[in-house]
């Protein structure tokens, strides 16, 4: 990729490697298999058998969802995947009718699911995912083994380089030429080390931070709130509750807990803490549900939740053959549950912007598509986490023009639990499946500017409505 292109019809001999095998790493090779005649996937850990949790997966153990916009992007990449993902038992969860939700001292009403989101393990769905991707005789893995640098200099990268991770931690290098290399090694990347050891610059960072922290630990629940029409339970953050929490439901009949608190008041993993900790949501429901419940794991705690974007897209010295991709380029706060959807959009952006026929698909073109995938994950994330108590970094300050626009989002926000046209539009952009300015489309205008917040329930809604009237 650079001048020449990476297009359809220029594949002759063309190797790409992508660091990193998780979801992102997977499906970026994925898109690269129809315009290279080899792409490889170098992964730190060992792939285990089944749907075990990997190390190189932190968050692994804590809830994940597959918002709409990443269910629309995967089953584009590959045809089918939803239904395999429902085969092996993932919850599809209908919002908001299926969970008892509360954020800013109020019930949402359950009115008619107007979107789904997917609640299995993390797990579960990357196995699901590398099975597919690893069918392409075009795409191989090399297991066990760290990318410890770049091969190339500041105008262009020519592959990496690599160390087994099996012996010793100080064990020979060894080098992988490549055509291009994708970044995909997640929220830790030493990508911008290793372009600054070859004389090109590091990326400037965006950086948000609100010291959240959680903790998550499976339970097995024995009847109570969880059960029948109502599959899960959710606090969201805001600024005037900054502890959020609750369940929700597994494959295997199992629920997620996970609390959070911010900065100085961590949630504890210690099992009676834990339970404990609970009582710290403005509702005593998880509390009470947790009384009769069944624990089946211990109990995780997660701490790295800063909202960080790598601006590869900037000019500077950013040589041609190298891009990032998935959190290595763009991490959210895990509270919000983007990142997966992000991978899969990334995927369709990496595969669109070099099949374009219009366009030469140069490296800065290239990574442009990417954080343009990510870019309305970023403000959605970003804009929350900069209004918490205690937010510190260099965007916190965000742009005049999210100034501006926060009066409008925070009364739309007001009236998304109980109204049902602001509560789709709200959800439709929450999911990533239409743009933010769904929420300026005129009922929406109309409902936030000139009628007062909708009527919602006084206590948690015990089951679903009937219809959104």
């Amino acid at each position: 990729m650079g001048t020449s292109g990476w297009g359809a019809g220029r594949r002759g001999g063309r190797h790409a490697v992508v660091v990193g095998g998780s979801l992102a790493g997977m499906l970026a090779a994925h898109a690269l298999a129809g315009h290279a005649d080899r792409v490889t996937v170098v992964e730190r850990d060992r792939f285990p058998d089944g749907t075990k949790p990997r190390p190189g997966v932190p968050q692994g153990r804590h809830p994940h969802v597959l918002l709409e916009g990443g269910q629309s992007a995967l089953e584009s990449l590959l045809p089918g995947f939803l239904a395999q993902l429902r085969a092996a038992g993932a919850p599809r969860v209908g919002m908001p009718s299926d969970l008892v939700l509360w954020q800013d001292g109020r019930w949402f009403r359950r009115l008619p699911a107007t979107t789904h989101i997917y609640t299995g393990s993390r797990a579960q769905l990357e196995e699901l995912v590398r099975r597919r991707v690893l069918a392409n005789p075009v795409i191989g893995v090399v297991e066990g083994t760290d990318v410890v640098g770049l091969l190339g200099d500041a105008s262009r990268v020519r592959g990496v380089v690599l160390r087994d991770r099996s012996g010793d931690a100080r064990g020979q290098e060894r080098t992988l030429e490549a055509d291009l290399v994708v970044d995909a090694s997640g929220s830790g990347t030493k990508a911008p080390q290793w372009l600054t050891s070859i004389g090109a610059e590091a990326p400037h960072e965006e950086t948000i931070d609100t010291g959240l922290a959680y903790a998550s630990r499976v339970y097995r629940g024995k009847s109570g709130v969880l059960d029948g029409d109502t599959v899960g339970y959710y606090v969201y953050p805001s600024p005037d509750q900054v502890h959020a929490g609750g369940a929700l439901p597994l494959e295997d009949g199992t629920h997620l807990v996970i609390v959070s608190g911010l900065r100085g008041d961590e949630p504890p993993t210690d099992d009676d803490e834990f339970v404990t900790y609970t009582k710290r949501l403005p509702h005593p429901l998880l509390h009470q549900w947790l009384d009769g419940a069944e624990p089946v794991s211990p109990a995780f705690g997660y701490r790295r939740t800063a909202n960080i974007r790598r601006r590869y897209d900037l000019p500077g010295r950013c040589p041609a053959g190298f891009v990032a991709t998935g959190d290595a380029l763009c991490t959210f706060n895990p509270i919000y549950g983007q990142g997966m959807a992000v991978a899969a959009m990334s995927a369709v952006a990496l595969r669109d912007a070099l099949s374009d026929p219009r366009r030469t698909p140069t490296t800065r073109r290239v990574q442009r598509a990417l954080l343009a995938a990510s870019r309305q994950a970023w403000d959605i994330s970003a804009g929350a986490d900069r209004k918490m108590p205690g937010a510190v970094g260099n965007a916190v300050d965000g742009r005049p023009a999210d100034r501006v626009a926060d009066w409008y989002l925070r009364r739309v926000q007001e009236c998304y639990p109980g109204d049902p046209v602001v509560g789709r539009a709200f959800r439709a952009v929450l999911s990533l499946s239409e743009p933010v300015t769904a929420l300026f489309a005129p009922p929406v205008a109309r409902a936030a500017l000139f009628r007062p917040p909708a009527p919602t329930p006084t206590e948690p809604p015990t089951s679903p409505e009937d219809s959104g009237d």
